[in-house]
Formats: structure tokens, C-alpha cells, sequence
């Protein structure tokens, strides 16, 4: 079974750039995302995992998310990245 990296309930510019680098050293073999505690965020949210696929694509691997509330579905709409996402 593969292990997912578990995004915190916020993700704000205030703890971005961390989150970001947890999940480069997370993201090894995987590119599973549990999204289901995301509770407050913003479009920051979409920089971090934009990097994440772009990382994890360079390795042959692409993210993937599960648990993806509607509000990040709706705001990778609106930036359009849902398909780089998987979120379309």
C-alpha cells in the first residue's frame, strides 16, 4: 500500500514554503496526496502542489490526491491548473 503525504487543515503563505519542502522529502516513491484535512487555504496552496507535480513528473511520477475538497477543485478551476492537478 502506498503511503500519502497528509496536507495540514491550513496552508497559508505563512507556513508555504515549509510545507513545500516537507513534502519534497515525503514524496520519494509516491505522489499521494491526502487532501482530506485541508480546511484553510488559498490560491498558495495551488503553488505548493504545482511545484510537487513538477518535481514528482522530473522522477517519472505524477501526483495524485485524494479527499480534494470543493473548494480546491473550484479555485484549480479558476487558475486553471485542474488538469495539471488531476483535478479536472
Amino acid at each position: 500500500m502506498k503511503m500519502s503525504f497528509l496536507l495540514p487543515a491550513s496552508v497559508t503563505q505563512a507556513n508555504a514554503v515549509q510545507l513545500e519542502r516537507d513534502g519534497l522529502l515525503s514524496l520519494t516513491t509516491s505522489g499521494l496526496i491526502d487532501c482530506s484535512g485541508l480546511q484553510d487555504f488559498d490560491s498558495t496552496v495551488l503553488t505548493v502542489l504545482i511545484s510537487w507535480q513538477k518535481n514528482l513528473q522530473a522522477r517519472g511520477l505524477n501526483l495524485q490526491m485524494t479527499g480534494a475538497p470543493e473548494k480546491l477543485t473550484v479555485l484549480a478551476s479558476v487558475y486553471g491548473v485542474s488538469a495539471l492537478l488531476g483535478l479536472s
